[in-house]
């Protein structure tokens, strides 16, 4: 991080990979802070009033009779050169302020978020986590001279026939595979966890087979690693965990706007979903909120601006 930047938040989709670049910067960075790092995952706490405890207890703190916990930290961090890497926290929002107000008080203090959605505070830098890299789609498919080192080079492909492998070690990429392999990966947005739940079933499913199971996708992505939170485990459940993390409003727009293939302009979504009489909120309110908090994202040149879903 730069000297004037003390408040990064990694921004992403469900299964992007915000939470292993979070740990890779920690990695990278724990020789920069006399006092080290200290991640926190927030994966199970869902009351914003936990996560000053949640804290102290990585950081080794108990609380105490005449102090809050928030209090402490504050002691504890004032002189500190220390970076907090704060991971999973969209589902308490609430407590962002309380970030804000250690880093005021705390002047050694850097904090790395994690998060499917913006916290709007003051200093803040938000990076957003694509999808991996994938390659061109062409009209007559993906017929390139050299198919296999040229799809190597994406990151999507790459990742895919990692997993591939370590579930099955005599898995190659090849000529008469390798279409079928990059098709998936853009049928699954390029999204880390998506590729690897599909990739685990490459053990019974070559990958043209996996390809036409795709039609359905969420069931057949699914029995990922045991020791992943639960949220992480199938697709369903990780797109679940960010449709349940919205508020009503935003759960009827984002069902209604799931019509759309190929993207939509704003006009098209206020003609579909704003002429609807339970629909509470501004469309255009609604699709800034959605794009906050990674479920929507805007495709289109300025002249005529577009936005799009994730495929999945």
């Amino acid at each position: 991080m730069r000297p004037e930047v003390r408040l990064v938040t990694l921004i992403g989709p469900a299964g992007t990979g915000k939470t292993r670049l979070g740990l890779q910067v920690a990695a990278e960075m724990v020789g920069e802070f006399a006092a080290g790092v200290c991640i926190i995952s927030l994966e199970s706490i869902i009351d914003a009033d936990l996560v000053a405890g949640a804290i102290g207890q990585e950081l080794g703190l108990q609380e105490g009779r005449d102090q809050t916990m928030g209090e402490m930290l504050k002691d504890y961090l004032h002189e500190k050169q220390i970076l907090l890497v704060v991971d999973n926290f969209e589902q308490v929002m609430a407590a962002a302020p309380s970030l804000a107000d250690l880093l005021a008080t705390c002047v050694g203090l850097k904090i790395l978020v994690t998060s499917r959605e913006v916290l709007h505070l003051q200093g803040e830098h938000d990076v957003p986590v694509p999808p991996l890299s994938l390659p061109s789609r062409s009209a007559d498919g993906y017929r390139e001279p050299d198919l296999v080192t040229e799809l190597t080079q994406f990151e999507a492909v790459r990742l895919f026939i990692d997993r591939g492998v370590a579930v099955l070690p005599s898995f190659r990429l090849n000529r008469e595979n390798a279409p079928a392999v990059a098709e998936i990966c853009h049928r699954l947005d390029g999204l880390p966890l998506a590729i690897e739940l599909a990739a685990a079933r490459i053990r019974l499913l070559p990958p043209q087979k996996l390809l036409e199971r795709l039609v359905k996708r969420l069931p057949l992505l699914t029995r990922g690693a045991k020791d992943r939170p639960t949220r992480q485990q199938t697709l369903r459940i990780a797109i679940a965990w960010s449709f349940d993390l919205l508020d009503e409003e935003d759960r009827v727009l984002f069902r209604r706007l799931a019509v759309f293939a190929g993207g939509f302009t704003l006009e098209a979504a206020e003609e579909v979903c704003g002429t609807v009489d339970d629909v509470a909120c501004d469309v255009l309110d609604g699709m800034v909120s959605l794009e906050e908090q990674s479920l929507m994202k805007g495709v289109g040149s300025e002249g005529e601006p577009r936005f799009a879903m994730l495929e999945t």
